[in-house]
């Protein structure tokens, strides 16, 4: 009978890629893949340490994985696993913990364990200069497949630990990237993502150097047939020349994320981020300008150190007054290891909430008003997996979900929608075509 494993991911999308490859590569060795709640007999854990929050629920699934099955191996991974080895080794039930740079072969480690303490395979990163992305064919239970460009950042801002849990900014080849986007759009995907920690850097690192724009140009010359689209980029990363492109591309999903973090100067200041508001407005005005039915999608770090009311007061404002459809709202939590985590004026816990809910109900609101433009047009949606109250799911071009109703098609088939109504940021559609 083939060994069960139960794979379960933390985190970035980053990650996510990391996880299916590893996934994939376990199906090939003949283990069988079941639920977390299961009792597998290898359990791997992806870490993600971007807060103090996210290693604890780490610590806490490694734990539930021995309350499940007290006989299971415990493999963990990801950017806590960077981290803090040692911390994660001493866990009950833990038998390998690999850094990100040594995922590529983890399953070498794995087959060569034989002590019962756990093994510790954790490089220095920081010494890696080189992008190796995992092989991966197919992304289960998926709708849309996940390329990974790059690996790592330069930037440091004052909150993040990525930079040492992922080591320094590194590109995947373009003939590379070129041949896995063209290879899962053969496998049927209509939808690849690009994905990495640091996606606007692209190409620095390389010899002869390249960037993003010329990279999605390259792209467009090649067998990719589907739909393409970006993660992650920051507001700096984004010319002119590039906005151009994406917005004359309808192959191009109509759709950015951009993570802002604060709404006020001296805020962005002290998280070490390199712009202005008046800069990020500008930027979102051209997007606006260029697509005006893009989606556009936020970051933003409520509770910051030494963030005053006022402060606060003065994002809400500036996000009510820019063109934005999607807001992702991250109450801050001190991540030890970060500058932010010694400066003073640490806020307390429930006014760090508080201002998370505000903002959140702006986001909301403007996720509302987006989607109600939609009403009475049509769009093109990827079928994705699972039913709401008997009704399939599907994702637009503009990052939006759709809810419809259809016994004839399969989770990754590309349909047009009449949509008929939006309710709270979902849209509801019919089959066209």
């Amino acid at each position: 009978m083939s060994q069960t494993v139960s794979i379960v991911t933390l985190g970035c999308k980053t990650n996510q890629f990391e996880s299916a490859a590893m996934s994939e590569q376990l199906g090939k060795a003949g283990y069988r893949q079941v639920d977390f709640n299961c009792g597998a007999d290898l359990v791997i854990v992806n870490t993600c340490t971007v807060t103090a929050a996210t290693d604890s629920q780490s610590r806490n699934l490694i734990r539930r994985a021995r309350r499940v099955n007290p006989h299971v191996r415990v493999v963990v991974t990801g950017c806590y696993a960077q981290m803090e080895p040692e911390t994660l080794a001493a866990l009950p039930g833990v038998a390998l913990v690999i850094g990100n740079e040594e995922k590529k072969d983890f399953l070498q480690r794995l087959t060569a364990l034989e002590e019962d303490s756990a093994v510790v395979a954790v490089g220095d990163i920081r010494l890696i200069n080189q992008a190796e992305t995992l092989p991966l064919s197919s992304f289960e239970q998926r709708s849309r497949a996940f390329v990974q460009i790059q690996n790592g950042c330069d930037a440091f801002c004052s909150y993040c630990i990525i930079p040492y849990a992922r080591g320094r900014s590194r590109s995947v080849s373009p003939d590379d990237v070129i041949k896995q986007v063209a290879n899962l759009s053969r496998a049927g995907y209509p939808e690849v993502v690009l994905t990495g920690i640091h996606i606007g850097n692209y190409g620095k690192d390389l010899q002869p150097q390249i960037d993003l724009f010329q990279l999605l140009q390259r792209i467009e010359k090649s067998d990719f047939t589907g739909r393409l689209r970006l993660g992650s980029i920051e507001p700096t990363e984004l010319p002119d020349e590039l906005l151009d492109y994406i917005a004359a591309s309808n192959w191009i999903c109509a759709h950015y994320h951009i993570p802002l973090q604060a709404g006020e100067d001296e805020v962005l200041r002290r998280m070490n981020r390199h712009y202005s508001i008046d800069f990020f407005r500008c930027l979102l005005e051209k997007i606006h300008q260029r697509q005006p039915d893009a989606a556009i999608g936020l970051d933003v770090i409520t509770g910051f150190p030494g963030e005053t009311d006022q402060q606060f007061a003065d994002t809400c404002k500036f996000l009510e007054n820019l063109p934005f459809s999607h807001l992702h709202v991250f109450p801050f939590s001190k991540r030890p290891g970060t500058l932010a985590a010694e400066m003073p004026g640490q806020l307390p816990g429930n006014i760090i909430k508080d201002r998370a809910v505000i903002l959140r109900e702006i986001g909301e609101r403007k996720l509302a008003n987006y989607a109600a433009t939609f009403v009475g047009r049509q769009l093109e949606v990827v079928v994705e997996g699972g039913e709401v109250g008997g009704q399939r799911k599907g994702l637009t071009q503009n990052y939006l979900a759709v809810h419809f109703k259809t016994a004839a098609l399969q989770q990754g088939d590309l349909v047009t929608l009449r949509i008929t109504d939006a309710d709270r940021g979902i849209l509801l559609g019919e089959v066209v075509c």
